[in-house]
C-alpha cells in the first residue's frame, strides 16, 4: 500500500528524502486516480531504489497548489528536493517511468 502523507510530513518524507520521490497527487471521487493507484504500487513493489507516496489534493490543497496542480492524477518526481519531471493523468506503469525518465 502506497503511504498517503499529510501536508506536516512533506518536507521530511520528499524534500529531504536521499532517495528519488514519486509523489502521487489525488483524490478519492477521482476516477483515474483510483486506476493509477495500482500502477504505483506496481512500481513501488518493484523499484527500491524509489519512494512513491500520495497526497490527497483535498486534505492537503496548498500543498497541491504550491506545485501547480490543476489537474489529477498528477505524479511528481522529485530528485534531491527539486522537481525533476512531471505527468498528469492515468497511464500504465511502464509508460509512467518512461515519462519520468526513470
Amino acid at each position: 500500500m502506497i503511504e498517503e502523507i499529510a501536508d506536516e510530513a512533506f518536507d521530511e518524507r520528499v524534500l529531504k528524502s536521499a532517495k528519488p520521490v514519486l509523489v502521487d497527487f489525488r483524490a478519492e471521487w477521482c476516477g483515474p486516480c483510483q486506476m493509477l493507484g495500482p500502477e504505483l504500487e506496481k512500481i513501488a513493489a518493484s523499484r527500491s531504489d524509489l519512494d512513491v507516496v500520495g497526497m490527497d489534493v483535498d486534505k492537503a490543497p496548498m500543498r497541491a497548489a504550491d506545485y501547480g496542480i490543476t489537474s489529477i492524477p498528477a505524479v511528481l518526481l522529485f530528485k534531491g528536493g527539486e522537481i525533476a519531471a512531471r505527468t498528469v493523468g492515468f497511464m500504465p506503469a511502464d509508460r509512467l517511468l518512461a515519462e519520468l525518465g526513470l
